[in-house]
């Protein structure tokens, strides 16, 4: 649940963040920032940031507690990295495209809209694909804030029975039984819709 909320609102963000840097401008330059900051620190911080460092320094609570710090934090480090693969896909449109969608009259958005964003939906659907994988993992670290997660409750049923093999176990088996469908599926659509770094498909951004 909390792995597919920020999904859903971490690709709404790397759609604008993709936009913005490539129209360039200030807002391409505070696109830059925004991604490069939220890819190059660790999730966990990112986390932490939003959870505690965020309500003490502005005085300000975040709507829904740990569990909307939570998918706030992950939601901005699936933007970022979402924004690349869409700026990739963007960017392996053939400039041609562009030029005949202009000749014919379409505005700027137009043109994004209708022409460039269908095409390159095919090379941007096999690393989207990898990186809900990455993120189904690292929901996994919400459980740090107190959001009672899968995790969350594997620890307390550890601390409880001073069995952890046998509490992390059946989670590590419960998270291969989603991430592994979802792997293979990417590798379909990637084999499907022949989207290949040597066909300018965009190359999944890996997690540092």
């Amino acid at each position: 649940l909390y792995a597919s909320a920020s999904f859903i609102h971490g690709s709404r963000l790397g759609i604008l963040l993709a936009v913005l840097k490539v129209a360039g401008g200030p807002l391409g330059w505070f696109a830059i920032g925004f991604i490069e900051l939220f890819r190059g620190i660790p999730a966990l911080l990112t986390i932490f940031a939003f959870a505690f460092v965020v309500p003490i320094a502005f005085n300000v609570q975040v709507p829904g507690g740990a569990v909307g710090a939570g998918i706030l934090g992950l939601t901005v480090v699936t933007g970022a990295y979402t924004a690349e693969i869409i700026r990739s896909g963007i960017e392996a449109v053939s400039p041609g495209q562009r030029e005949a969608a202009r000749s014919l009259g379409l505005s700027h958005a137009a043109t994004l809209r209708r022409v460039i964003l269908p095409q390159c939906v095919r090379r941007m659907v096999p690393p989207l694909t990898g990186e809900a994988v990455s993120l189904v993992k690292e929901s996994s670290l919400l459980s740090v804030i107190g959001v009672a997660e899968l995790t969350f409750h594997a620890k307390d049923l550890g601390a409880a029975t001073y069995d952890y093999f046998a509490a992390y176990l059946p989670l590590a088996a419960l998270y291969l039984c989603v991430t592994l469908p979802l792997s293979f599926l990417s590798r379909r659509l990637e084999a499907r819709l022949g989207a290949h770094p040597s066909h300018g498909a965009p190359i999944p951004v890996a997690r540092l």
